[in-house]
């Protein structure tokens, strides 16, 4: 059936068997945009949204989100996640996220980093949505993805 991994030759979902690949270090970065009214990105940075904190929250929630992908994406694997880093920023249209994440293992972490993003984003309108109509999110894409051998 093609190029696709994830279907077998019958044309089933299929979880890609990466158990003879060698462990290696993984890193992606994903990006995403929710663009904001600017009523709402200066009630962001005056933290005075009846939620609390947005982007501690949408940080938070995204490092918690690239730790449980697998449970949320049907064929990604189980990972041990060394690192998962988001960062949330005020741009002139709305809020930035930028994931990192990093794992040691037989396969990437893209969809974790993506993952991230999303749950990041979606955070930010829930903790938003009383006052801002208008939000739209998107924009995310993969920024980056390595793999690198295990020094030995």
């Amino acid at each position: 059936m093609g190029d696709f991994s994830h279907i077998d030759k019958d044309g089933k979902a299929n979880m890609v068997d990466v158990g003879d690949k060698t462990p290696q270090i993984r890193e992606a970065k994903a990006i995403g945009i929710i663009h904001l009214e600017a009523r709402t990105i200066k009630l962001i940075q005056e933290n005075a949204m009846k939620k609390g904190d947005v982007l501690t929250i949408a940080e938070i929630a995204g490092i918690q989100a690239a730790k449980r992908t697998s449970d949320l994406i049907p064929l990604c694997h189980t990972l041990q996640i060394t690192k998962a880093e988001v960062k949330c920023s005020i741009i002139e249209k709305g809020v930035q996220v930028n994931t990192r994440v990093k794992c040691i293992g037989q396969t990437g972490v893209e969809m974790e980093a993506l993952t991230a993003a999303s749950i990041a984003l979606l955070t930010i309108y829930d903790m938003c949505k009383a006052v801002d109509k208008s939000m739209v999110l998107g924009e995310i894409a993969l920024v980056e993805k390595t793999k690198t051998d295990l020094k030995q």
